[in-house]
């Protein structure tokens, strides 16, 4: 039997509207995938890029749609791994939610190492750095969120308004400037099919960050109403950016140059300002990319944090990880231990997640958000039943495209975390 949610004492305070939901998403959502996975989606589709990105943003926008509809059902955090245990049940609640710890843990730490990097290459720092560097700034964005949603929107506000800027300046001075090894998308250079599905696959990675806006439900002011609006607003905004900042770099230095870069840099957007003889564009770019990685760390502690809170409510993580503070602006005790734990991760100094691995964990993830919304009652259901069916069909298809390894790995992790969670249950004496 499902555990019912505590009195609204218990809950966290709703402050985010329709505008601070919107930058929340984009701000989960701009990150390494505009700065790293465009180039890794152009090695494998070319110039057929745009029309992986156009696949990739209308299976999201079904799984965006059948997660709007679950939150506003569903006005708590939590995200899928809420929706999946009042709708399918607690092992498929629990499935979604340890795939979204364990992706999205390790996730946060690299956007950490990320930020460090970007921003000792901007300022010429010493390498060795890095690591402290990245811990200091998990440690000073964790105690950000602990101080609660509204003053986390305005630093989310101000650093995703940078990260805006820096896209926008590349996309309208490429468009001045001379093609060089451009390349358009025919017949005649179409790769594979299955590269482009791959690749479409790879793309899909990149827009889902706007699940953080349905894991905030419980914060969100109006949700029904607000959620819906900021998912499609959100996902409007970066399909926009995306096929801009790809069209830009395409249309530079071409796919096979832009795939090239991206192997070549860890920063493949300056490199495309630099052929445009631009060193200033290159500098905007590397502040940008500080940015979008302290954003995209920003909105994973939060989200990991949201999720673990409706684990300990739900007592598949110690009861502790669900308790709100008592002005009801954060749950303190999940926001250290998800700092703590990226932290830990930083310390490794290398963690290295691949895209494809990723890929494979979102995709579990969003098939279960579809397979929800399927079970929604009539009177909750937002939008028509098909708009989840071709959201999951999606998620299932490029998951075959997926590489078997990182199925195995995926796998792997969940029977890891499944042992653990029969095994922490047994020795509270919580019924499974």
């Amino acid at each position: 039997m499902v555990r019912r949610m505590e009195p609204s004492s218990a809950a966290l305070r709703r402050e985010v509207g329709v505008a601070g939901a919107v930058l929340m998403g984009l701000g989960s959502i701009v990150g390494t995938g505009v700065f790293v996975s465009l180039g890794l989606g152009a090695g494998l589709a070319g110039a057929w890029l745009p029309v992986a990105l156009l696949g990739a943003a209308a299976l999201a926008a079904c799984n965006g749609l059948s997660s709007a509809q679950l939150a506003a059902a569903f006005p708590v955090s939590g995200g899928t791994y809420e929706y999946a245990n009042r709708t399918l049940g607690p092992l498929s609640g629990f499935t979604a939610g340890w795939m979204f710890l364990t992706a999205k843990g390790a996730s946060a730490a690299t956007a950490g190492l990320g930020f460090a990097g970007y921003v000792l290459a901007l300022l010429d720092g010493p390498a060795p750095w890095r690591v402290p560097l990245a811990v200091g700034t998990i440690a000073a964005l964790t105690g950000l969120v602990l101080s609660g949603i509204r003053r986390t929107n305005v630093v989310n506000a101000v650093v995703v308004s940078v990260t805006l800027a820096g896209l926008g300046a590349l996309v309208a001075v490429s468009a001045g400037h001379a093609p060089g090894a451009a390349s358009v998308p025919s017949l005649g250079n179409l790769p594979p099919v299955t590269d482009v599905l791959q690749a479409t696959a790879l793309m899909f990675v990149a827009y889902t960050g706007y699940g953080r806006i349905a894991t905030l439900g419980e914060e969100v002011v109006e949700p029904r109403r607000t959620i819906p609006r900021a998912i499609v607003a959100a996902l409007i905004v970066v399909l926009l950016l995306y096929v801009g900042v790809a069209g830009a770099a395409l249309w530079v230095l071409g796919a096979e140059g832009f795939a090239a870069a991206t192997h070549r840099s860890a920063a493949p957007l300056q490199q495309v300002a630099l052929a445009m003889e631009t060193p200033w564009l290159a500098t905007v770019l590397a502040v940008a990319a500080c940015t979008a990685m302290a954003g995209v760390l920003l909105n994973l502690i939060l989200g990991l944090s949201r999720v673990l809170l409706a684990m300990g409510r739900r007592g598949d993580v110690p009861a502790a990880f669900g308790r709100v503070s008592e002005g009801g602006t954060a749950p303190t005790v999940a926001v250290v231990a998800t700092g703590a734990g990226v932290a830990a991760l930083a310390l490794l100094g290398d963690v290295r997640t691949t895209w494809s691995f990723s890929a494979f964990t979102v995709l579990v993830y969003y098939a279960f958000t579809n397979l929800s919304a399927l079970r929604l009652a009539p009177e909750h259901r937002l939008y028509p039943r098909g708009v989840s069916w071709l959201g999951l069909s999606g998620c299932l298809s490029l998951a075959l495209f997926v590489q078997p390894t990182f199925w195995a790995a995926g796998l792997g992790l969940l029977l890891v975390g499944h042992l653990l969670r029969a095994g922490f249950r047994a020795v509270s004496g919580t019924p499974s």
